[in-house]
């Protein structure tokens, strides 16, 4: 037992040696470690210097080894020039601008040497052999016979897919070239400036032609024809050529961005100013043409001064914002379009007026005394009334222009003074010009029957009211037309059909109705009724004979049957009352010697002459 004892004293004094051989240990282990961090803290600053200054070194022997590579390719500036004149080739670019490139990188790198001169001479001349290169194929895609375009199709100036292969790579080889808002101390940017602003002038000025011979041949057809077919549909197609032009305009603005050398603003702006003179040449020459042939003849092309009008009243603001892309130097005051329309609205300004002096001098073509036909001043009307809708913006605004009412020169009406009184807007003038348009139509129809002998005066004012008032206001030949007739247009048309009609029977068949009526101040007796049937009767053949010579409403169905309705409840029932009396006086031992024909066959007489 006192063994074992002693052996775990023994024990215990060991472990507690080795507890503090233990802590001895972990004490020094703890310095160390601070010491280490302590050493790792001094040494971090030198170590991060020397890794800098290892890149640094690195970066020497790379620049080293680059100046000895151009030193070397300095040595053989023979090849790189044979290269050079040689010019470059559209297939293989890459070639001669790694030429350029080494060339420009010997410049840098040797600015001060005394083959810095001869070498920024060979950079001026490759891009100027770049620049030839550029014009020659834009020239080719500028050039040739002009694509036929049928009618008036959209005109297409696209440059030619395959040239735009060779042409792209070859503007993003001339848009890096060294300039002197890039490379200011490079020898050769001015005059590689200058070369490129030659070249994109060039390209401006080909393709601004290379439109026009697309554009021409539209507006050659478009005046060729302006004779020969509707003046309307003229003036549509003028609208549409011009909005063609501003299409090839906006699309060539396009490409001039993407195949530009240059890229600034101003020099995109410069060069479309140089691209647009001769669209706008074109046009001012086209639009001048159509004004001298619509100045020749007014009364002809009237409409076609309206329709233009119109198209470009519509093509204004695109028009405008196609011209403000240009340079300032190539803007002023003025503008071929706003010209074009002040030209046009004068024009059309002179026209209203001038077609109602000729509605009223219509009044002096009163031609044959017993002529009962449609006068042309009535079909004018119709023609020009009917066709106010088709240019009902141009004609409104230019009426505008005028002054409500001023369109009545030399009836006391100053310019610019309105006669009507307060604000008209565009709807009312159209109202106001129209009644006026009818009105003197129609005195100036009253005034030819006039000088007619009353028969035939009568059937030829009916005709002509008639003919205005089916095509104007009954069946309108332009079915927009009813709503800018005013109140007053109508009554005016229907209260002359009423006079006219009046009129007409009175001359043609109040005779005819006097045969038959008894008259107070007449005897009577059975004579008197003999003589006032065969009266009658001669009279009927007369009136059936003068209209089998001289048509009545002959284009009028609906109206001739008016009348004739008209004419049959006016004779016929006063025939049956007169026959009837006569025979009840026994006037004769024969009435149907007298009385040669029955009211049903006078009613079909009569019904006969409308047929």
């Amino acid at each position: 037992m006192d063994d074992e004892t002693a052996e775990i004293e023994l024990l215990e004094q060991n472990l507690n040696k080795a507890r503090q051989v233990s802590k001895r240990m972990i004490s020094i282990l703890d310095s160390y470690d601070t010491r280490l961090a302590k050493l790792e803290k001094s040494i971090l600053p030198l170590y991060t210097a020397a890794q800098v200054l290892k890149r640094r070194s690195h970066n020497i022997d790379k620049v080293s080894l680059k100046i000895d590579e151009m030193s070397n390719t300095q040595e053989d500036l023979a090849a790189e020039e044979a290269l050079i004149l040689r010019g470059p080739q559209p297939n293989n670019l890459k070639a001669y601008k790694e030429a350029l490139d080494r060339l420009n990188a010997n410049i840098a790198f040797k600015a001060a040497d005394r083959d810095t001169a001869e070498t920024a001479h060979l950079v001026e001349t490759g891009a100027k052999k770049l620049t030839q290169l550029y014009t020659t194929l834009v020239a080719e895609g500028s050039s040739g016979v002009a694509p036929a375009v049928p009618g008036n199709a959209r005109v297409s100036t696209s440059f030619p897919p395959s040239l735009l292969v060779n042409i792209s790579p070859l503007v993003f080889f001339l848009r890096a070239l060294p300039l002197p808002s890039t490379h200011p101390s490079h020898p050769a940017a001015p005059e590689i400036l200058s070369t490129l602003q030659e070249a994109q002038k060039g390209y401006a000025d080909m393709r601004g032609n290379w439109s026009v011979k697309c554009l021409e041949g539209q507006g050659k057809r478009l005046v060729t024809r302006a004779d020969t077919i509707d003046a309307v549909i003229t003036g549509t197609e003028f609208g549409q050529w011009v909005q063609s032009l501003l299409v090839v305009a906006e699309v060539e603005y396009k490409l001039l961005q993407d195949l530009s050398p240059l890229t600034t603003a101003t020099s995109i702006a410069s060069a479309y100013g140089i691209l647009l003179a001769p669209m706008l040449r074109l046009f001012r020459g086209v639009l001048g043409q159509l004004s001298a042939l619509i100045k020749k003849s007014l009364q002809k092309f009237n409409f076609l001064a309206l329709s233009a009008y119109d198209a470009l009243l519509k093509q204004q603001s695109a028009w405008e914002e196609i011209l403000s892309l240009r340079s300032p130097e190539y803007q002023d005051d003025k503008s071929d379009l706003r010209e074009g329309l002040q030209s046009l609205r004068q024009i059309c300004l002179r026209s209203f007026p001038e077609f109602l002096v000729d509605l009223k001098l219509g009044a002096n073509d009163r031609g044959s005394d017993t002529s009962v036909r449609l006068a042309e001043l009535t079909t004018d009307t119709v023609k020009y009334v009917s066709r106010i809708p088709q240019v009902q913006a141009a004609a409104s605004s230019a009426l505008l222009a005028l002054g409500d009412g001023n369109w009545k020169m030399g009836e006391g009406v100053q310019v610019g003074k309105s006669i009507k009184g307060g604000d008209v807007d565009e709807i009312v003038i159209l109202e106001h010009f129209l009644f006026d348009v009818v009105m003197n139509a129609i005195n100036s129809l009253t005034t030819i029957s006039r000088t007619r002998r009353p028969i035939f005066g009568s059937i030829f004012l009916v005709n002509n009211v008639a003919y205005l008032r089916r095509h104007l206001l009954l069946h309108p030949d332009n079915t927009n037309l009813p709503s800018l007739l005013s109140q007053p247009v109508i009554d005016a048309l229907n209260s002359n059909w009423r006079t006219a009609k009046a009129a007409y029977f009175d001359t043609n068949f109040t005779p005819l109705m006097q045969a038959i009526t008894d008259d107070p101040k007449e005897k009577s007796g059975k004579s008197q009724a003999k003589e006032k049937f065969t009266r009658f009767y001669d009279l009927l053949d007369e009136v059936v004979e003068r209209h089998r010579l001289f048509k009545v409403l002959d284009e009028d169905k609906e109206a001739r049957g008016t009348i004739a309705d008209e004419l049959v409840m006016l004779v016929v029932p006063s025939l049956k009352r007169f026959i009837q009396k006569q025979k009840e006086k026994e006037f004769s031992r024969n009435p149907s010697k007298y009385i040669k024909q029955s009211p049903e066959d006078v009613e079909a007489r009569l019904r006969s002459l409308y047929n």
